[in-house]
């Protein structure tokens, strides 16, 4: 029986402690019947994907055209229709942008001249389709955390010009510091704004030649080695009409060690700068410091493809839920002690591309539901979410009609959980639908782990968030039912220090899957909910993807 959706909503202090106390059954245990995902499918897809003949599933290499083929066939193997007119593909078409030589970074002034080597000190890319790059003479401005945000009264850029000169940034947002997930930015908890993906983007736009991000771990989410990995080699955009003339001539992070010597270089400290940036009414502070660097681009014109296919509704064919995972990985990256140079991408994300197959065929199995469910398979996430902006800015299925959906990105391999992670919790009404399919599974829902990485802007659903169409982004819990949360933590930190984005992210026989496939199996519930109900969920009020939605309905007849 479909219910409307406001019946069922419930008070948020309610629906809150619902969350939390939905795991009363124990593990193995489950309240409804119905098709589980094949374990089988789970593991030939992971294994397949992350082989070495598959090269990493780079975009524009010969491993992108073995992977696109694979996802078809599996796709129509699960039971799906091609999802664009007839075509598996929609073309996303890129630019492979690749420095080369990328020279030390030169940073000087009348008491300083000082060399800053590539990989170890500091690495760029510029966004320009051009051959020869070269910043020279480029006076350093140290910009806070590169934030306008004029609805909460911040201006990191007031009162400088920045044309022709290089914006040095701190990552994540002002009060990153916070033990709470109170403040103007959220507290501890990254808005879009402390993502590098935005600091690029304002620092062009206030018309800054160059800009610098300063790493640090913790308010980054990742070590110097993932900064190092994901920006070397090929780094796909994409194409745009100026061809990149609007961007940024080199956009780079520098070590923190780097930024703390150029700081001391400056007559100041790295701290000290830091402290000025966390305060309301930060202005930005010239550094009495020039910097030069010069590096050749390599550009490759190449079309990428998104793979789409579809369950067509039975009722309301017209309204749709979309399931996304991305397909590609690094290709080729930094080689590990072994020599390896492969980054496989078992678990990122060959794991998730697995579950959307699987998906596909449990609810094929079960049938058409009422809506439309769409499924997604989407290139370059790693390359800047360049393949879901890509179908969000030219989507096949209007976003207008678009319920809302899923986006699988991972998982963990230490075993069974009593929970899972919600990114996100708290942020739409999309939270009612969970709470009434977690009992299914017998998981309860935990708050983001780590609300300072801003993993809510990181994966692919956030090309549809920020357009109105609420996506959930759940990742594997941490509360292990053998060993509890400091175990959980454990594999995670693991993971993250020794195999993310690194050759090691391999397939391995011995992983326990019963954990990600209960995660999965919750998939499958929130996937067919939302394709069954005539529910239209919407960012709670106030939250910053509110308006985008409303207005997106306003402008909607026979949509949401």
């Amino acid at each position: 029986m479909e219910l409307p959706f406001r019946i069922i909503a419930a008070p948020c202090a309610a629906l809150l402690l619902a969350l939390a106390g939905c795991a009363g059954l124990p593990f193995g245990q489950r309240a409804d019947t119905g098709p589980h995902l094949s374990l089988d499918t789970l593991k030939d897809v992971t294994r397949t994907l992350s082989a070495d003949e598959f090269e990493g599933r780079g975009t524009g290499t010969p491993g992108e055209g073995k992977t696109l083929a694979y996802m078809v066939e599996r796709f129509a193997a699960a039971g799906l229709q091609p999802g664009n007119n007839g075509s598996w593909y929609q073309d996303v078409p890129l630019v492979k942008i690749t420095a080369e030589d990328l020279g030390a970074l030169n940073v000087y002034g009348p008491a300083a001249d000082m060399l800053f080597a590539a990989g170890s000190d500091w690495i760029g890319m510029s966004y320009r389709e051009q051959e020869n790059i070269s910043l020279h003479d480029s006076e350093l401005v140290f910009v806070g955390y590169g934030v306008v945000a004029p609805e909460r009264g911040w201006n990191d850029y007031a009162g400088i010009d920045m044309r022709g000169k290089t914006a040095v940034i701190l990552v994540n947002d002002p009060d990153w510091r916070s033990e709470t997930n109170a403040g103007p930015f959220n507290g501890r908890a990254m808005t879009y704004y402390g993502r590098w993906t935005y600091k690029f983007e304002e620092a062009a736009r206030q018309g800054a030649q160059a800009a610098l991000i300063v790493h640090e771990d913790y308010p980054a989410g990742y070590g110097w080695n993932v900064v190092e990995r994901s920006w070397s080699g090929p780094q796909s955009r994409n194409r745009s009409e100026d061809r990149g003339a609007s961007q940024t001539l080199v956009n780079g992070w520098i070590s923190n060690d780097t930024a703390q010597a150029i700081a001391s270089a400056a007559g100041t400290t790295l701290a000290s700068l830091a402290a000025q940036a966390e305060q309301a009414g930060f202005r930005p502070v010239p550094l009495g410091l020039k910097v030069s660097t010069a590096f050749d681009n390599s550009l490759r014109y190449i079309d990428s493809k998104n793979v789409i296919g579809i369950l067509p509704g039975r009722e309301r064919p017209d309204e749709y839920v979309v399931h996304t995972a991305h397909w590609d990985h690094l290709g080729q990256c930094p080689p590990n002690e072994a020599g390896d140079d492969i980054c496989n991408g078992a678990i990122d994300n060959a794991l998730g591309s697995a579950a959307l197959v699987a998906l596909a065929e449990a609810q094929a199995k079960t049938g058409a539901a009422a809506r439309s469910m769409v499924f997604l398979s989407v290139t370059a996430e790693e390359q800047g979410l360049l393949g879901s902006e890509y179908y969000a800015a030219h989507p096949i299925y209007p976003l207008d009609h678009t319920v809302g959906g899923l986006n699988i990105d991972g998982g963990s391999m230490a075993g069974p959980t009593r929970d899972v992670d919600v990114i996100g919790l708290g942020k739409s009404e999309l939270d009612t639908v969970l709470a009434r399919n977690l009992p299914k599974v017998g998981l309860s829902a935990s708050p983001d782990s780590a609300p300072q990485a801003g993993y809510y802007y990181r994966s692919d659903h956030f090309s549809f968030a920020k357009r109105g169409v609420p996506m959930f982004n759940i990742k594997s819990g941490q509360d292990l039912v053998e060993g509890g949360r400091e175990a959980g933590a454990a594999w995670n930190a693991e993971y993250r220090a020794h195999r993310y984005h690194a050759p090691d992210d391999e397939y391995d026989p011995a992983w326990d899957w019963r954990g990600v496939e209960r995660q999965f199996e919750l998939f499958y519930w929130l996937g067919r909910d939302l394709a069954s109900s005539r529910q239209w969920p919407n960012w709670e009020p106030g939250d910053e993807f509110r308006t985008a939605r409303d207005q997106s309905c306003a402008a909607a007849p026979g949509g949401c």
